[in-house]
């Protein structure tokens, strides 16, 4: 793969970078960081792509794997959000980025494994895609998830 065909992937891609990104940092400027290095690193892996799998699937676990590497090694302070009751005055609008930030929140407490998980699920893979990704059986995405969904749950009420 030459330059021009790794940045239209890139370009094509960037959402699945930013999603990754959004989970696991919490200021900007550490987002623009790691999606950096995700690049950084699919740049440096792009040779070891085989077409055995979907070109998201290898963007995925370069992504993931490179947000949790770098997660480890620099311990980020996470700043979570109260749980925060909704106003009835609020647009459909505000109301929405509202829950979607408590959702975020949520996400951030979770452990890496398990992140991994939901944000690939919110990204709308099948459990099969998932279980590619993630490295276990389609059925254990199934149950994790619940777990997951449930964790979730329970720190946003």
């Amino acid at each position: 793969m030459d330059e021009p065909q790794f940045l239209k992937l890139i370009n094509d891609h960037q959402g699945i970078i930013f999603k990754i990104c959004q989970v696991y940092r919490d200021i900007k400027e550490d987002r623009e960081d790691l999606f950096q290095e995700i690049t950084f690193q699919l740049w440096k892996s792009r040779k070891t792509f085989k077409n055995n799998s979907k070109i998201s699937t290898w963007i995925y676990r370069i992504a993931l794997n490179t947000a949790i590497a770098t997660f480890r090694k620099k311990r980020h302070p996470v700043e979570y959000l109260p749980s925060l009751p909704d106003l009835p005055d609020e647009t459909a609008n505000e109301n929405m980025a509202l829950r979607q930030e408590r959702l975020f929140a949520a996400l951030k407490q979770l452990d890496d494994s398990d992140k991994a998980i939901i944000t690939l699920y919110l990204e709308d893979l099948s459990y099969q895609q998932i279980a590619d990704i993630i490295g276990i059986s389609e059925n254990y995405v199934g149950v994790k998830l619940n777990r997951i969904k449930t964790k979730i749950q329970k720190i946003i009420v």
